[in-house]
């Protein structure tokens, strides 16, 4: 199967050269099903939905809720009340970090790691500031894996919090989340996961997994930027404030007090991003489609050819060598800066990322600036692999 005759911008060149995207870790690619449903929305059902009573605004509100509903089967919740919209993971995080706070004492800690992106920090660390918690950070072996012995050091009773990331998005390490998660639960702290990176490169079972909330983004799993989805257990959302006051979240207003709707809708105040709905249901039934266990094995060979590859370069250096590791790779060529590599690797039309990717605190612990990143999504093929290897190796002749 050729998934890549799908996704239409991959046909297109760049620098004259034919484009290699690999910067998947910052977004995918969109499939023809996904840009048409967004056209489709736009040119037959614009309205606003729940409150109208019209023919559009109850297609509008069909293509909202079917979209809710694909969410719920695709991470396995028990009700399709715990799929809230938001922005993305970085607004799922913050929504999380403004609800919670009546939970969260003085003097009690937030658990995270080394390996988490700047919106699995930043968000508790404002947490921190209102609430008078402290902020930990699990620590990594020099693999690049979580170091679980630390995690059980940090992990006690005076916990009120685990949120840590299911795929790094800066080394690829693979986290086992469930083992951290069952930690926090004895400890009896809430646990928040961020999936970002992982919606497309893992199975995502919320039950399974027992978190109390998992977050992710439209725009790494083919759907459009601006829409993903939080989850939260139901019994905890219901009692939770709300986040934002206005439309939808409401029961009943007056002048003097307003009381709230059950989730989802007290966390959805305003007018939604319908059309990201439509793009993400779309979304849903492409990726449903696809044989993603094949995909996935497929994307997993390519990672390591890519990493057999570029191990064979002088004065290439991986950075991080996890022991299971996902749709990443992040490396540094000896005296170059990571721009400059990039910058080569533009010419030649492969597209990667380079800099500390939203991980300062990751840089930090390592001792670098920052890494050049390959992020590989299911529509790579070996001749994306090919042209980077052979990419870079060229850029090592120039740098």
């Amino acid at each position: 199967m050729n998934i890549r005759d799908e996704f239409p911008i991959l046909t297109r060149s760049s620098r004259g050269k034919p484009l290699v995207y690999l910067d998947n870790g910052a977004t995918t690619q969109k499939p023809e099903s996904v840009i048409n449903a967004v056209t489709s929305y736009y040119r037959q059902h614009n309205a606003n939905v729940h409150r109208a009573a019209h023919e559009l605004a109850e297609e509008a509100t069909a293509l909202l809720e079917d979209c809710r509903n694909k969410a719920q089967a695709f991470v396995n919740a028990a009700h399709r009340e715990e799929m809230i919209f938001t922005r993305g993971t970085t607004e799922g995080i913050n929504l999380v970090a403004q609800v919670i706070a009546e939970r969260v004492k003085a003097g009690q800690d937030i658990v995270i790691s080394q390996l988490e992106h700047h919106s699995n920090i930043v968000p508790w660390q404002l947490l921190a500031q209102r609430t008078g918690a402290n902020i930990k950070a699990i620590d990594i072996t020099e693999t690049g894996d979580l170091d679980l012995a630390h995690a059980a050091d940090l992990i006690t009773d005076n916990t009120a919090l685990v949120a840590i990331t299911h795929i790094s998005n800066g080394l690829g390490s693979m986290i086992p989340v469930t083992k951290l998660i069952e930690q926090a639960k004895q400890a009896g702290a809430l646990t928040l996961v961020d999936g970002a990176q992982a919606v497309l490169h893992a199975t995502i079972d919320v039950q399974a997994l027992d978190c109390d909330f998992y977050v992710f983004s439209g725009h790494k799993m083919f759907a459009p930027t601006g829409i993903g989805i939080l989850y939260g257990r139901l019994a905890l959302l219901n009692e939770l404030p709300p986040w934002q006051g206005g439309g939808e979240m409401i029961d009943h207003v007056s002048i003097e007090s307003s009381t709230y709707q059950q989730a989802p809708f007290r966390f959805e105040a305003g007018t939604p991003n319908i059309a990201g709905c439509a793009g993400l249901g779309a979304a849903f039934d492409y990726i449903t489609k696809l044989p993603m266990k094949m995909l996935i094995e497929q994307e997993a060979a390519l990672v390591r050819k890519a990493l057999s590859g570029l191990k064979q370069i002088p004065g290439l250096r991986l950075v991080g060598e996890p022991a299971e590791r996902a749709s990443v790779i992040s490396f540094l060529l000896d005296g170059s800066h990571p721009n400059d590599v990039g910058t080569l690797l533009d010419q030649q039309g492969i597209a990667v990322r380079t800099g500390h990717h939203c991980n300062m605190p990751l840089m930090t612990r390592l001792g670098i600036p920052g890494t050049v990143r390959a992020s590989f999504s299911l529509y790579n093929n070996e001749d994306d692999v090919d042209a980077l290897i052979n990419g870079v190796a060229k850029a090592a002749t120039f740098l």
